[in-house]
């Protein structure tokens, strides 16, 4: 029979501190609840028989973790949908979890970092893209093509973030809603923006994301994680680029 604590120890069971002055978050909600909690489920999924099962159980919501009591536990039902939940938690950690050599802390906060970094790149994707749709002006052109080269460098930077995660034993985005869930870019839905208002807007959030890549490469100098520091210096570099054309474009109106 599978030892789930032992497994679940084998992964790892060090600090989960969000460390929220960092701007550092786990990768996922599910990611901050007890590994003994996980478990405990799994050996309730691998005892023999539904009455073992029920047991066990109600045995979690007698017994709350650190994290407080288990959502729904305190009924039966609830706490077989919990272990229902938690099931593909537990999946991911025994078949998801690359071996790595940084260590659980720094695949827990670097794909931490990383989740929010591409949630935010995705949004500042497709805002680009919104705005190379709805350019309108004299510079329509100039502005519109610009837009679509930048979406274009912007979108390239996802699937490499992704991987990334996943190399070092993470893991990343799932959902439209897993985005809307961790970025912290401003989306904007108004019917019409100026053109010149599209360019500094752009610019302020290609600012931001550099601030925030600036933030994960001080956290991957923490644990010496080279490779994921040398990437964002590129995607640094791009970013700055892309902030100096649209603040050079969003100076017309200045000079006018």
């Amino acid at each position: 029979m599978l030892d789930a604590s032992a497994l679940c120890r084998a992964q790892g069971r060090g600090r989960r501190d969000e460390r929220n002055a960092s701007g550092r978050r786990p990768w996922s909600v599910l990611a901050t609840l007890q590994y003994d909690t996980a478990a405990a489920i799994l050996e309730a999924k691998t005892s023999s028989g539904p009455h073992a099962t029920q047991l066990q159980c109600q045995r979690l919501s007698d017994h709350p973790t650190a994290c407080g009591p288990i959502p729904g536990a305190a009924h039966g039902r609830g706490a077989h949908q919990v272990m229902k939940q938690t099931s593909g938690e537990i999946a991911a950690v025994r078949f998801l979890k690359t071996p790595s050599d940084l260590g659980d802390d720094a695949t827990h906060d670097i794909s931490g970092a990383l989740g929010a970094l591409l949630a935010d790149v995705f949004a500042l994707y497709l805002k680009t893209k919104n705005f190379h749709w709805h350019m309108s002006g004299p510079n329509f052109r100039d502005y519109h093509l610009l837009l679509d080269e930048q979406a274009a460098e912007i979108f390239a930077m996802t699937d490499p973030i992704a991987e990334r995660t996943r190399k070092i034993g993470g893991q990343t985005i799932r959902s439209i809603s897993d985005i809307s869930g961790r970025q912290r870019l401003l989306d904007n839905n108004e019917h019409f923006v100026d053109p010149q208002d599209m360019l500094a807007e752009l610019h302020d959030d290609n600012k931001q994301i550099v601030a925030e890549m600036r933030r994960v490469h001080e956290l991957c100098d923490e644990y010496a994680d080279i490779a994921t520091a040398s990437l964002l210096e590129v995607w640094i570099d791009q970013s700055e680029r892309r902030g100096w054309f649209l603040w050079e474009c969003a100076r017309i109106r200045q000079s006018a």
